[in-house]
């Protein structure tokens, strides 16, 4: 089914996917789906097996781990992909503040996204060798 015009419009707007055509838009669209959850909905729990991957949309997501705050994203910023790429279990608890809008794909829709679009797998892997940086300072040596 192709994404709707409002979808698209909301696509264009999110920095991860900047430089799209508007033919690569569309395959996008047709991915993901877009939700709206209220806030302190738990969007994934650390520990617990992946199997989306959300870019925010608008509103905003804190991230936990071991309890403790240890990030909060904003509109255009992603989260999830650590599990899909390597299967393994969440490390880290995401959840909404507030009012949030996101795009989400299922562990087959990240994957063509990444095989499909270089640009966007060179992103969203310089952000995965970040955040792997920020949760364990030993990897950087």
């Amino acid at each position: 089914m192709a994404p709707t015009d409002q979808k698209l419009e909301l696509l264009k707007h999110v920095p991860l996917l900047e430089g799209l055509s508007s033919k690569d838009l569309v395959e996008v669209g047709q991915l993901a789906d877009e939700v709206d959850v209220p806030d302190g909905q738990v969007l994934c729990r650390e520990g617990a097996p992946g199997s989306e991957f959300f870019v925010i949309v608008d509103g905003s997501v804190r991230i936990d781990q071991g309890g403790k705050a240890i990030a909060t994203l904003g509109p255009g910023e992603f989260l999830g992909e650590i599990a899909l790429i390597d299967d393994r279990p969440r490390t880290a608890t995401a959840t909404s503040v507030g009012p949030t809008s996101l795009l989400v794909l299922t562990r087959g829709g990240f994957r063509t996204l990444m095989m499909d679009f270089p640009a966007i797998e060179h992103t969203v892997m310089k952000a995965l060798v970040d955040r792997i940086c920020q949760l364990d300072p030993a990897a950087t040596h």
